[in-house]
């Protein structure tokens, strides 16, 4: 697998995490959805610039606490002004950026930090990064002065973080007065996870605390997973008229600096071990980032089902209303006696039914008035049922969501779009009611003109009226006594026998039971077609709030992508890189590793650098006698800065 591969695969994780959206107020969610946007941003600032330049030059980032002397160390290192030190704090301006003017073409588009505007001068406007092109810089190394990572300006902090995690090489400044403080702590605890390349600088070490800061700073980063990394102690001195710090104090970190860009393999194996580390970090980050919108998932779930529970409950209740002889009560009883007699000839029904058929058929086949109010009642009585329960689910959904973290942030989220109140049923909902219950009605009276019977039959039906026989089947379906007390069951239960039995001298025992069925299922699917179209005000929601939240599934697979390509698309890095390195000669140079300085080392490192033996009963102070001030190892001062 090639290294095109590799981004392939890490392109498609960063299409998930940049996808990830916890909308819900979950325990972590918080930190998830700020990991999620660390991830992606790390992905597009470094990973994938890096992958796809590897021979891009190194970058080290110059970062670290308020006041510890950043900008003072880039411009002492570099021999002139370029990054101007704050005075008052916290000090709000663009990142410095400074590269060998060879170099420019690396940095002056978006290949790396494209959310940063390219400036050519000094600006305040955190959005922009300063680019400066100094010749006395080795080519393929590259300086940037990050703002303060503890700075009290949350965009200052945000960038300084984004910075680092742009970074081949972070470059920490602290001083020997904040060296324990807890944020830059942080942050190298996330360069440990990343298994990133860090170099510590104890800056402003009094001459006094050299034996004893240096070591206890030197312990806390072994002790803290960072024994490999350098550490570079600068002693508390003064500036010159200039404002930079005696060479002797920052050219043991400009020798290294140099020999990690001067030496392919060199960088190369920094590049890697932040690439890889930055990569295998991604992949070990993802799992979490899956259970968070797992999380929501299980969250959005449970919520939608508080939501329709309350749309069944009121389909259900529909379903009961229209079948246990609720719906005979009032206007619509009334209409039912106006339609086939009076009570005392309703009350005689079970004693004279055969006569009762015979005179009922003469009453109604002259009374069409009678059907169309019969008719009119039962779509009024039938429409206030279904507005009233569609009414009372609405506010149960509502009331139930609100007693929930969950619930209650989506209410806020839909009130904050739309306005509406989701705990009162639709504007649109009479209509929709009215056109249903007529819609059913004449599905009734369909059903009963287009019944099968024999001439004798359909004769009887013809003379009877379809209206009425619908009627007479509405009145059916609806007549059954669960619902009544009292009086009303036995007006009911007549009132149910007196339609069951024309019908089933009309059409027989079978078909009436049939059509009965088939009517009344006919209107709960119409009432609970209804209900779910109350209940898509609520499942909009959902489907907004888990299209945001992301693909779990996606994420976990995408992350198993990238890790199987990892290996094989790391060796292919690798191998570019040696040949690289091969070809320009300096193939025979230490490794990155054995270049570091570890905490242990520093200061034999620090003597063996300007030709000292080592002396255990004193602190020296070094001077360098054969290249003039602020030249970069190998390179001619020409007075100038440049080569």
């Amino acid at each position: 697998m090639s290294t095109k591969e590799l981004a392939q695969s890490l392109r498609g994780l960063r299409e998930q995490l940049a996808a990830v959206h916890l909308p819900l107020p979950l325990p972590g969610a918080e930190g998830s959805q700020r990991l999620a946007r660390d991830l992606t941003k790390q992905l597009d600032d470094y990973i994938l610039p890096r992958l796809d330049s590897i021979e891009a030059p190194l970058l080290c980032v110059v970062g670290g606490s308020t006041g510890a002397g950043k900008s003072t160390l880039v411009n002492s290192l570099i021999g002139r002004r370029v990054t101007t030190p704050g005075v008052i704090r916290p000090t709000t301006k663009s990142p410095v950026l400074v590269h060998h003017p060879d170099d420019e073409h690396w940095f002056d588009d978006e290949r790396i930090l494209p959310g940063l505007i390219r400036a050519k001068v000094p600006s305040a406007d955190t959005r922009s990064i300063q680019l400066v092109a100094e010749a006395s810089l080795p080519r393929g190394l590259a300086l940037i002065d990050a703002p303060d990572v503890d700075s009290v300006e949350e965009n200052n902090r945000i960038l300084a973080a984004q910075l680092l995690q742009a970074a081949d090489l972070w470059l920490f400044v602290t001083s020997a007065a904040r060296y324990a403080d807890a944020v830059p702590w942080d942050y190298l605890r996330q360069a440990v996870m990343r298994r990133a390349a860090v170099a510590v600088v104890l800056n402003r070490v009094p001459p006094a605390a050299m034996k004893d800061v240096p070591p206890h700073l030197g312990q806390m980063m072994t002790e803290r997973g960072l024994g490999e990394s350098a550490l570079f102690t600068v002693p508390e001195t003064a500036t010159d008229e200039q404002g930079f710090l005696p060479d002797s104090a920052v050219s043991p970190i400009r020798g290294w600096l140099a020999t990690l860009a001067g030496d392919q393999s060199t960088k190369a194996a920094l590049v890697m071990q932040t690439l890889e580390g930055a990569i295998g970090n991604l992949v070990h980050q993802a799992p979490a980032l899956a259970h968070a919108v797992e999380d929501q998932d299980e969250a959005l779930v449970q919520v939608r089902k508080d939501a329709l529970a309350s749309y069944q409950e009121a389909s259900r209740s529909v379903a009961v209303q229209t079948s246990d002889g609720t719906l005979m009560r009032g206007e619509v009883l009334s209409r039912w006696h106006e339609f086939v007699g009076t009570g005392e000839f309703m009350r005689a029904v079970e004693q004279r039914i055969s006569w009762l058929r015979d005179r009922v058929w003469g009453a109604i086949a002259g009374k069409p008035p009678e059907v169309d109010n019969m008719k009119v009642a039962v779509e009024n009585g039938l429409e206030a049922l279904v507005r009233e329960e569609a009414t009372a689910a609405a506010e149960r959904a509502e009331l139930a969501w609100a007693s929930t973290p969950a619930g209650r942030e989506l209410l806020r989220q839909h009130a904050q779009r739309q306005g509406d109140d989701l705990a009162r049923a639709s504007a649109e909902l009479p209509g929709k009611v009215a056109r249903m219950v007529r819609d059913w009605q004449g599905d009734v009276i369909e059903l009963v003109s287009s019944q099968g019977m024999s001439k004798r039959s359909r004769a009887r039906l013809l003379a009877f009226g379809v209206n009425g026989a619908s009627v007479a089947l509405m009145v059916m379906v609806f007549a059954h006594t669960g619902g009544l007390t009292g009086a009303e069951i036995g007006i009911a239960g007549g009132t149910s026998v007196v339609a069951q039995r024309l019908l089933e001298a009309l059409m027989g025992d079978d078909a009436v039971r049939k059509l009965a069925e088939t009517a009344k299922s006919d209107l709960d699917k119409r009432v609970d077609a209804l209900m779910m179209e109350e209940f898509a005000r609520y499942d909009r929601v959902l489907a907004e709030a888990g299209e945001r939240a992301g693909n779990a599934a996606a994420i976990t697979e995408a992350a198993a992508s990238v890790e199987a390509s990892l290996e094989s698309g790391g060796r292919a890095i690798a191998s570019a890189q040696e040949q690289a390195a091969i070809e320009a000669g300096q193939h025979s140079l230490p490794t990155a590793q054995q270049s570091a300085i570890g905490p242990g080392q520093m200061e034999d490192h620090r003597l063996h650098q300007l030709g000292v033996p080592r002396t255990d009963d004193e602190v020296l102070e070094a001077e360098l006698v054969e290249e003039s001030p602020h030249a970069w190892p190998g390179q001619q001062w020409n007075g100038q800065g440049g080569r």
